[in-house]
C-alpha cells in the first residue's frame, strides 16, 4: 500500500462556548477533516487540528502546507512507516499540530486497514477510562461555579477541573487584560466548589499561567493543598522552568505541567530531567499518538505520571493503550452552565466520550480512531477552501 495524496476538507459546524462569560449556543465554526488517500482505496482520516481538541478545524495556512508541500513529499511513502514518518516531519521543523494531525490520520488508517481501534495496535490496556469534568473559564460568581460543579457530581462525575478567571473581570463580569491576576476570586472560587461538593470529589485547578509571579503561585498553591487539591496545572507562564523547579520544592500538591509549551515529546523530556513539575502533560496535538506514547513510555519508566491535555478521539485511543497508573483521567469537556456538550457533532453519528453514571468513559469501538462519519452532512456543509501561503515557507528566507 502506498500514500497516494493528502487532503484537507473544511466544512461549517455549530458548537456551544462560552467567551468573556457569556454563553453562545449555535457557535459557527470551521472544522476540517484531513484525509490520508492509497492506492488501495483505504483511507485515514483527522477531524480537528487547532484550538481545543477535536472541535476546530485547521487554520487556512496549516491546510496549505498539508495540500502543497507534505503531499507530494508522502506521496509514494508506505502509511504503515509512522514511526519513520514521525521522524522525518518533526525534523522538517513543521508545526507541531501539523504533524499530529497527520501522525493521527495514518494510526486511523491502520485501524481501518485491519478493522481494529487504534488503541489495540498500541497494545490495548483498558475499555473505559475516568473521567472529570474540566470547566470552561470564566463560569461567573464563586458560588456558580460551585453550583456547576454540583451539578456535575449529580450526572456522575466523580472529579472537577477549575479553571478560573482569564481575560475577564469577575467584578465587572467585562473582558479584561490579563494582567492582574484575579488571585482572591481564584481563590473563593476554590473553597466554594470544596463547600459544595464536600470532601470526596477529586478537584484539580488550572489557572492556564495566568500567575505572573513565583509568590502568587505559591500563594494559590498552599491554599490548594489546605483544600485537599489533587493537582495543580499551568500556574505560571512555561518558559519559566526554573520557577517551577521552585515551586515543585515548595508544595507537596503536584505540579502538573507542562501544558501548552511546544516542543512535544522533547521539551517534555527536559522538564522530567529537571524536575520541573511532578506530573507530565501532553496531548495528540502536541506529537500525534507516536509523541505521546513515547512521552507515556519516558514517564512509566521514571515512575512519574503523564495526564492527557484535553478531550477527543485520539487522547482516548491513548488512554485505552495505557493504564491508570500512567494516565490516569479523561479531561471531558469544555463544560459550563447551558452547554450542550453531550450533543453528538453533525458530521458524526456517535460521540467519543458517553459519561457512564459512574463517572467513567466507554471507548469507541469503531476501527481507527472511532470516526463514524457522515460524510453527507461534510459535503452539503463543505467549504471553499481559502487560498493562503503555507505557514512554514517552502524554502528557506
Amino acid at each position: 500500500m502506498r500514500i497516494t495524496g493528502l487532503q484537507v476538507v473544511p466544512f461549517e459546524t455549530f458548537v456551544d462556548r462560552i467567551s468573556f462569560g457569556q454563553l453562545t449556543t449555535d457557535y459557527r465554526v470551521v472544522q476540517t477533516v484531513t484525509k490520508v488517500l492509497t492506492d488501495e482505496g483505504v483511507e485515514g482520516y483527522y477531524f480537528g487540528g487547532h484550538f481545543h481538541g477535536d472541535q476546530d478545524g485547521l487554520l487556512p495556512g496549516d491546510r496549505a502546507l498539508i495540500t502543497q508541500f507534505l503531499s507530494p513529499l508522502l506521496t509514494g511513502q508506505d502509511p504503515f512507516d509512522r514511526a519513520e514518518i514521525w521522524r522525518q516531519l518533526w525534523a522538517a521543523k513543521l508545526p507541531e499540530n501539523v504533524c499530529s494531525v497527520i501522525d493521527l490520520a495514518l494510526w486511523d488508517l491502520a485501524g481501518r486497514a485491519t478493522g481494529l481501534p487504534t488503541r489495540k495496535l498500541l497494545g490495548g490496556a483498558r475499555d473505559r477510562v475516568k473521567a472529570y469534568a474540566s470547566s470552561f473559564n470564566n463560569l461567573g460568581s464563586p458560588d456558580e461555579y460551585a453550583a456547576h460543579a454540583a451539578d456535575c457530581r449529580r450526572q456522575g462525575y466523580r472529579a472537577y477541573k477549575i479553571h478560573p478567571y482569564h481575560y475577564w473581570n469577575p467584578a465587572t463580569r467585562q473582558p479584561a487584560l490579563p494582567r492582574p491576576s484575579y488571585v482572591d476570586w481564584d481563590l473563593q472560587v476554590c473553597r466554594e466548589v470544596r463547600a459544595a461538593v464536600g470532601d470526596d470529589m477529586v478537584l484539580m485547578f488550572d489557572p492556564w499561567g495566568t500567575y505572573q509571579t513565583f509568590e502568587d503561585a505559591l500563594l494559590v498553591g498552599r491554599e490548594l493543598e489546605r483544600l485537599g487539591f489533587y493537582w495543580y496545572e499551568h500556574p505560571m507562564p512555561e518558559y519559566r522552568v526554573e520557577s517551577y523547579v521552585k515551586l515543585v520544592d515548595a508544595l507537596d500538591i503536584p505540579i502538573c505541567s507542562p501544558e501548552i509549551a511546544e516542543g512535544g515529546v522533547y521539551t517534555r523530556a527536559d522538564w522530567i530531567l529537571r524536575r520541573a513539575s511532578d506530573i507530565t502533560r501532553i496531548d495528540v496535538l502536541r506529537g500525534g499518538i507516536t509523541g505521546v506514547m513515547k512521552l507515556a513510555g519516558m514517564a512509566e519508566a521514571v515512575g512519574m505520571r503523564c495526564e492527557l491535555h484535553m478531550s477527543g478521539f485520539g487522547n482516548l485511543q491513548v488512554l485505552g493503550a495505557t493504564s491508570d497508573d500512567v494516565c490516569e483521567y479523561y479531561e471531558r469537556g469544555l463544560l459550563g452552565p447551558g452547554v450542550r456538550y453531550d450533543t453528538v457533532p453533525a458530521y458524526l453519528d456517535a460521540s467519543c466520550d458517553p459519561l457512564g453514571a459512574d463517572g467513567f468513559v466507554d471507548l469507541p469501538q469503531a476501527p481507527g480512531l472511532g470516526y463514524q462519519i457522515r460524510w453527507d452532512y461534510i459535503e452539503n456543509h463543505r467549504l471553499a477552501d481559502i487560498a493562503a501561503e503555507p505557514v512554514a515557507p517552502l524554502h528557506p528566507r
